[in-house]
């Protein structure tokens, strides 16, 4: 049996992640990729909540920019998450996973309603859940809706997935050749160095829940199977003060 560092985990993708290298929409090869790597994960006995984003269908502060009242885009990108949460149950689904979507937005035709004590049970019995809709509220990121989950269910990390990034830098790497890669740092040290890895409400709640991140390149094939056995790629964000 493969040693596992994290038994239960909140995997947090971006809505870009699906779209591939179009960048917009959903693209059903990158998801069929992106769930067969969910599946070896899930095959060493981890227990798996994922929380997607939505950009890449819609983006609720670009709404916000273009006239929109700031509630209802952000209504919109809640939406959004939910068709990106349905491509990837379809994808894991394909696989022989059993799959639960849970929405913070109530619509039962097509998920169920997030409630903890069923999404914490349906960990237990080996299900992956995919939490979509966000918290239910305007003005929060998916980032805060990740940590938000990971603190109800009791996660004992935040995977935050990245595109072609490998961990948190001092500057854009894609920008300045000179700029350091991190190996560790602290919620606190994220607030103040102002780095733009999560908002500052997902900092907060994972610094005061004590919930670690981890920030790594998911394009890398097997990334996420490494993570979970303790492989020091990436950065780790350590939940605590200290």
């Amino acid at each position: 049996m493969t040693k596992i560092k994290y038994k239960r985990i909140v995997l947090k993708l971006s809505g870009e992640a699906l779209a591939g290298e179009k960048g917009f929409g959903i693209h059903p090869p990158v998801i069929k990729k992106i769930a067969q790597e969910i599946k070896e994960v899930h095959d060493l006995g981890v227990e798996i909540g994922i929380v997607v984003g939505g950009g890449n269908i819609w983006r609720g502060e670009t709404g916000a920019e273009m006239g929109m009242d700031r509630a209802q885009a952000d209504s919109m990108g809640m939406l959004a998450t939910v068709m990106n949460a349905l491509a990837l149950q379809d994808g894991l689904e394909n696989l022989g996973e059993e799959v639960r979507v849970q929405t913070a937005i109530e619509m039962r035709q097509v998920a169920e309603p997030y409630i903890r004590r069923r999404a914490i049970r349906n960990l237990e019995k080996g299900r992956i859940v995919i939490f979509a809709g966000g918290t239910g509220n305007p003005y929060f990121s998916t980032d805060s809706a990740a940590a938000l989950r990971a603190a109800e269910i009791d996660a004992d990390v935040i995977l935050m997935a990245k595109n072609n990034v490998d961990g948190v830098y001092n500057a854009d790497p894609n920008v300045d050749p000179k700029a350091v890669k991190f190996d560790e740092l602290t919620q606190l040290d994220i607030i103040n160095k102002g780095l733009r890895v999560m908002d500052s409400t997902a900092s907060s709640l994972s610094m005061d829940n004590d919930i670690p991140f981890v920030v790594f390149n998911m394009t890398v094939p097997g990334n996420i199977k490494r993570v979970v056995e303790g492989e020091a790629i990436g950065t780790k964000i350590s939940g605590g003060k200290k």
